[in-house]
């Protein structure tokens, strides 16, 4: 039997994403995203745990680093990659929105001047939906507190993930519109899935039934 090696998003997707793996018989071990090792081993079941940054799991996949791995649909949707999306872990739900200030008094993308900034790090995202809309649009890439661009004057809107809304709520910010819907996924590359099919799908089975228990 070939080793199977499946990458795991470090940070707040984890225990969950671990718990699941486990109920599923896929993890046999203790593993702990605060370990100084990146790589854990579990020779029993002959499974290799690569432990990554959640936006650089699918880089791992694709080019065949690893077999199998988990992220978020929004990282999937930005990156355009070029591999198997086989299951909704049904974890880490959230959405993709545009947003705009309160004070400027719209409250649907058919109000929107027809050209504006936005901030986002969901930049190929963005572009492709504002493209679609026909409205131009110059994107400003930001890494972290997306909320505070329009704030400075940086942006006209934003474009970033939403759980409840409350950071939107808290920054005078208003959903004008829901690009898509993001959770936890599960990813295999695509000569893996060939090459180890039965495993792979075994997997999946296994993961499906776990999840469809909850």
């Amino acid at each position: 039997m070939d080793k199977l090696t499946i990458a795991l998003p470090k940070g707040r997707l984890f225990d969950p994403v671990v718990e699941i793996l486990r109920e599923a018989g896929v993890v046999n071990r203790e593993l702990d995203d605060d370990s100084r090792k990146l790589i854990l081993e579990d020779e029993q079941l002959e499974i290799d745990f690569l432990l990554s940054k959640a936006v650089d799991v699918h880089t791992y996949v694709e080019h065949g680093v690893a077999d199998l791995g988990v992220v978020g649909k929004d990282v999937l949707l930005e990156a355009g990659a070029s591999v198997y999306e086989v299951l909704d872990l049904e974890l880490g739900s959230c959405r993709l929105v545009v947003a705009i200030p309160e004070e400027a008094g719209i409250t649907s993308l058919e109000e929107l001047p027809s050209t504006g900034r936005v901030a986002t790090k969901y930049v190929n995202v963005a572009q492709e939906f504002f493209d679609q809309q026909g409205i131009q649009t110059e994107i400003v890439k930001l890494n972290g507190s997306i909320e505070m661009a329009p704030l400075v004057g940086l942006s006209d809107m934003i474009v970033d993930i939403s759980s409840t809304g409350r950071t939107l709520r808290e920054n005078n910010l208003i959903e004008i519109a829901e690009i898509a819907r993001s959770s936890a996924r599960l990813i295999t590359n695509r000569v893996s899935y060939k090459t180890q099919h039965q495993r792979i799908k075994n997997i999946i089975d296994d993961v499906k039934a776990v999840i469809s228990k909850q």
